[in-house]
């Protein structure tokens, strides 16, 4: 097969076509309130997350009780310089993990897991992450969105029975729905899953299974053709990784997180039982984007740690080194760096929290909180980490390794870059987070305006849509022109030794702005909107901004009324909202100036060739070989390199 060459069986999909599997796999009603929602439709709605949620004791003595342990056990078990070295976390650290209950923190106890809420869930995330992301990510990718979460959500009771005890305690899971071809793009997923009889018989190839070297359980995505009696679409099965005909063909390597196991695992005519299929024929994108809503909260938990590090870190070299006659802390240019590092790490936490107790309170819906909170911490902590480097200069540039070899403390800041580069790719690109959320963040919209801006909706059709337009836009404008934001004594709760009230201020402000520049982006630019993807990735950052600095402030007003640190948690609230205010207003600028129309031209120039002449003058290393590996489906020819862990 030619690089341009893509496999025959997979399937032919145009753009719209792909757009509505997407919008028929959303949760298409909102059912509870939404705090992001809210924000982005121009309302400031305090009251859903002040005063801040808190566990119930009883919750929060069975957490405090585990991350306990867990301490001690990464303090005396975990060597973290050697799962890097080796690129593989020892087998008897996961068996310790399995022992201590890691792998059931989320698994009710009924099922012999750990029951732990989503705080306290991410909290332990946190504690595993620092002494080893491949922990964090081996004992996220297991319970975000392996087997335990979609069967919460989607499975029967039976299959609860069956499989969540395993899980709990011996059995390690995966999720499989990338494929060589298909990433975020799931209507040209290939895999299939042909009934017969009482059976499923799977096809196909799967692409970066993130703990599918070592799974005992696999969460597989297929499609299923329509047949009679089978409404067909994509599907989820539960899949035992011994089954024939299942061969993990590689364990990739990566340059970050190297201790995790990531494979390619390649399904030939594998049976599945009807009774492993997870929901509906057809639910398989639903189950997983719902699933997806509060797993993605455990990727801000690592973030959290990297932020944490990097502080200390920053802190103690920055003490210690010289230069100029004093410590290069306080030297402007390093302060300042120091400076974000603690203000953001705050507010990582502060947002992190905020929605990992939303979503265990169930009292709201967190789509948009949970997605915000990926794409942010992936965002901010790469950029802390980076500057973390910058921090330690050329120390920070050289391997840990290396500086222990040569006498000094082996701090590891450049893996924190390399291992942290992912996070802006996992669970959701940025790119496609920032179409995720636009796509939520104008739902209100596009409920009673959508058939305006569709080019196939008849006239009868985009009539009655303008009249509920009409009736909508006439209720929802007038209540952007004022605010709250607008009174001097608004907030005022949040005023005492710091004032935070005028940030919280700015935030209601700031949200009748941003609603009333997507309103005027999509009269202006229709059935255009969704092809400005910077204007919608801006839109979202701003959102993303108010958000953080909501959670901040919130944060740092419960850390006060308990009286734990709150004259310093204020203090970091305030410098994170004035650094943050700084970045709105660019980001505002950036709406209606920038070079988006010019870039595009730019990138027809490239593509066509125009500018080819520009790259000549090198050699390049990469080596031969399509740019897509052939997936189609047929036995393996490669060796099975499945490596269960019992």
């Amino acid at each position: 097969m030619s690089a341009s060459t893509t496999p025959s069986s997979r399937p032919a999909v145009t753009e719209r076509e792909a757009r509505e599997v997407a919008e028929a796999a959303r949760e298409q009603h909102w059912r509870k309130p939404s705090f992001a929602k809210e924000l982005f439709l121009g309302r400031f709605r305090l009251d859903l997350i002040h005063p801040h949620p808190l566990p119930e004791d009883e919750a929060a003595q069975r957490g405090e009780e585990f991350l306990a342990k867990l301490r001690d056990f990464v303090e005396t078990k975990v060597d973290g310089a050697l799962i890097e070295r080796e690129a593989r976390i020892p087998d008897d650290v996961i068996d310790g993990l399995k022992e201590l209950g890691a792998f059931g923190m989320k698994i009710d106890t009924k099922y012999g897991g750990l029951g732990l809420g989503q705080v306290y869930y991410n909290r332990a995330l946190t504690l595993a992450g620092s002494a080893s992301p491949a922990i964090g990510v081996l004992l996220s990718a297991h319970q975000s969105i392996g087997v335990p979460q979609p069967l919460k959500l989607f499975g029967t009771q039976e299959q609860r029975e069956r499989f969540l005890p395993r899980c709990a305690r011996t059995d390690i899971s995966a999720f499989l729905l990338t494929e060589p071809d298909v990433g975020s793009d799931p209507a040209r997923l290939a895999t299939t899953a042909i009934p017969d009889g009482d059976d499923y018989v799977l096809d196909g190839v799967k692409l970066w299974t993130t703990n599918g070297v070592v799974a005992d359980l696999l969460v597989v995505m297929a499609r299923v053709p329509r047949s009679e009696g089978h409404r067909g679409g994509i599907t989820a099965f539960v899949v035992e990784t011994n089954a024939p005909g299942v061969t993990v063909e590689n364990r990739n390597a990566f340059m970050g997180l190297r201790g995790i196991e990531n494979g390619v695992t390649r399904f030939h005519q594998v049976r599945v039982p009807a009774a492993n299929r997870v929901g509906e024929e057809g639910q398989g994108l639903k189950i997983a984007l719902t699933t997806l809503n509060t797993g993605r909260l455990s990727l801000p938990a690592s973030c959290v740690a990297a932020g944490k590090w990097c502080l200390k870190i920053a802190r103690e070299w920055s003490a210690a080194r010289e230069q100029w006659g004093k410590p290069v802390a306080h030297h402007e240019a390093v302060g300042s760096k120091i400076s974000f590092i603690a203000a953001t790490t705050f507010a990582l936490e502060a947002v992190t929290d905020l929605a990992s107790q939303m979503a265990d309170e169930d009292r709201n819906d967190i789509r948009i909180e949970g997605a915000l909170a990926k794409l942010y911490a992936s965002e901010t902590a790469w950029t802390m980490a980076d500057e973390l480097v910058q921090i330690r200069g050329g120390r920070g540039f050289e391997t840990a390794e290396s500086l222990r070899a040569r006498g000094e403390r082996g701090v590891p800041a450049e893996q924190l870059l390399r291992d942290l580069r992912i996070n802006r790719i996992f669970e959701g690109s940025t790119e496609i987070m920032h179409l995720l959320i636009a796509r939520e963040a104008v739902d209100a919209h596009l409920s009673v305006a959508g058939d305006l801006i569709d080019p196939e909706k008849s006239l009868g059709d985009k009539a009655r849509a303008g009249a509920n337009a009409g009736v909508f836009y006439a209720k929802w404008l007038p209540k952007l022109v004022a605010g709250p934001g607008q009174l001097p004594a608004s907030y005022g709760e949040f005023k005492h030794e710091v004032d935070l009230s005028g940030h919280l201020r700015y935030v209601e402000r700031t949200a009748r702005k941003l609603a009333r520049s997507t309103f005027y982006a999509m009269s202006r630019w229709q059935g255009r909107m969704e092809s400005k993807q910077g204007f919608l990735g801006r839109i979202v950052d701003i959102g993303a901004e108010l958000f953080a600095m909501s959670a901040s402030c919130v944060r740092a007003e419960l850390l006060r009324s308990q009286g734990d640190r709150g004259r310093e948690a204020y203090q970091l609230a305030d410098v994170f909202c004035r650094q943050s205010r700084i970045r709105v207003e660019e980001l505002f600028t950036r709406l209606w100036t920038n070079t988006d129309d010019l870039d595009r031209k730019v990138v027809k120039g490239v593509l066509s060739g125009t500018y080819e002449w520009l790259e000549q003058g090198i050699v390049d290393p990469s080596g031969d070989g399509p740019w897509i590996a052939d997936a189609t489906p047929g036995p393996s020819q490669r060796e099975n390199v499945h490596r269960p862990i019992r």
